[in-house]
């Protein structure tokens, strides 16, 4: 695909550049920031979802001589994966579209490769990198971060692939010989990250603090429907990392080379958050099987100053490593998810998670790291229109999209 024709036929109908997104995840905080830049908007919204973009948030007339809103045109589409028709990419590079992606665009199309191949708007960022966040395709986040030299949590099984009957039943054998090993050998808790079965894109969680609770919690799951035998046996089984979470939430802007952390912050997830303000009497009548890890939002959090310079250091490792192995390597937004353990008096960063793309968390405006940098706080739609304007000045937009 050539993004630089597309790029040169913008020039030449208007320098005026309109950021688009997914109605759905961080858009309202792509349109935000957008506005504050002085750029127009575009959403494309699937039918019964979007009230909040057409309606709530919708650019309007404020009856005081002002305006509210930040949303400004709407593209309605049956499902989010038509945003690959021909007749709605047209309307998009009409606009001269520079599209902000995120996580929707691996959870509703599926099949990346047509988003790579068939999707002839300009991409923000590393058109790749929501693919590269699955586990079971090649130089996936924990090839990456691996190859980072960045700490991860102990691997008992990666996970993904399909495993049949006869599979299964040598699978398990060899998989209970690992976790028995494992405890026995002193091992602490392990959490079994398995896909749930009606939103197959989201995870379910469980932890198992012996072989024995794999198959017994994960036997009373499937009998739940919370997931299927076949996500409970692809399932990721990793060490459950004891520590203060936080989410480092970087942009990497190849205008200027520099790396900046914009903000700090971690999950709300239930239902979990609910049943850690219980008693500890409550929470042993109800037992753990309550418990569920679905993330519903994320809070701002701060870091000591201490910290920071180690942040930095694996935000730079990792961009180092990216423009090494997959190319052109990061731009823009990502983040590294993990927590901070304390061992002998030494802390470090353990990183779970990484997203290749605009985390979904509004709250990171709410720390001072880009205040240290800027003045003020700024979200990350605000630092995304700030890099798309620069761009633009200087004739360099080939360099931030792919």
């Amino acid at each position: 695909m050539d993004i630089k024709k597309i790029l040169s036929e913008y020039k030449k109908r208007s320098k005026k550049v309109t950021i688009g997104v997914l109605g759905g995840h961080s858009a309202l905080d792509v349109c935000h920031g957008a506005n504050q830049y002085g750029f127009d908007t575009v959403v494309v919204c699937q039918k019964g979802r979007e009230k909040t973009y057409a309606k709530y948030y919708k650019k309007r007339d404020d009856g005081m001589g002002g305006e509210k809103g930040c949303v400004g045109n709407i593209i309605l589409v049956d499902k989010f994966e038509d945003v690959l028709k021909e007749s709605v990419q047209k309307e998009l590079r009409a606009l001269n579209t520079i599209f902000v992606h995120n996580r929707y665009f691996w959870v509703y199309f599926k099949d990346f490769s047509k988003v790579e191949k068939d999707f002839r708007v300009p991409i923000l960022g590393l058109r790749e990198g929501v693919k590269l966040e699955e586990r079971d395709v090649k130089k996936n986040q924990y090839y990456l971060l691996e190859k980072a030299d960045i700490r991860m949590p102990k691997i008992l099984r990666e996970g993904g692939g399909k495993v049949s009957n006869v599979q299964r039943r040598g699978e398990k054998e060899k998989l209970e010989k690992i976790l028995v090993q494992h405890f026995k050998n002193g091992g602490g808790p392990l959490i079994v990250k398995a896909n749930e079965a009606l939103r197959g894109y989201e995870r379910a969680f469980f932890i198992i603090n012996d072989a024995a609770s794999y198959f017994a919690v994960g036997r009373e799951k499937v009998k739940k429907r919370e997931i299927t035998q076949e996500g409970l046996d692809n399932a990721v089984i990793e060490e459950y990392v004891i520590g203060a979470h936080i989410n480092l939430n970087f942009f990497y802007s190849p205008l200027s080379g520099e790396l900046e952390l914009l903000g700090t912050d971690t999950r709300r997830q239930t239902n979990l958050d609910g049943f850690l303000r219980l008693d500890a009497d409550t929470q042993r009548q109800l037992g753990s099987g309550m418990i569920t890890m679905v993330e519903t939002g994320h809070y701002a959090v701060t870091m000591k100053e201490s910290l920071i310079e180690k942040a930095y250091e694996l935000g730079e490792k990792f961009v180092k490593t990216m423009k090494k192995e997959v190319s052109p390597g990061i731009r823009g937004p990502f983040a590294l998810q993990g927590a901070v353990e304390s061992k002998a008096g030494k802390e470090e960063f353990v990183i779970f998670d990484v997203s290749m793309r605009i985390p979904g968390s509004p709250g990171t405006k709410f720390t001072p790291y880009s205040g240290y940098l800027y003045g003020e706080s700024m979200s990350y739609g605000e630092r995304i229109a700030m890099e798309i304007g620069r761009a633009v000045e200087e004739d360099r937009m080939d360099e931030i999209v792919t």
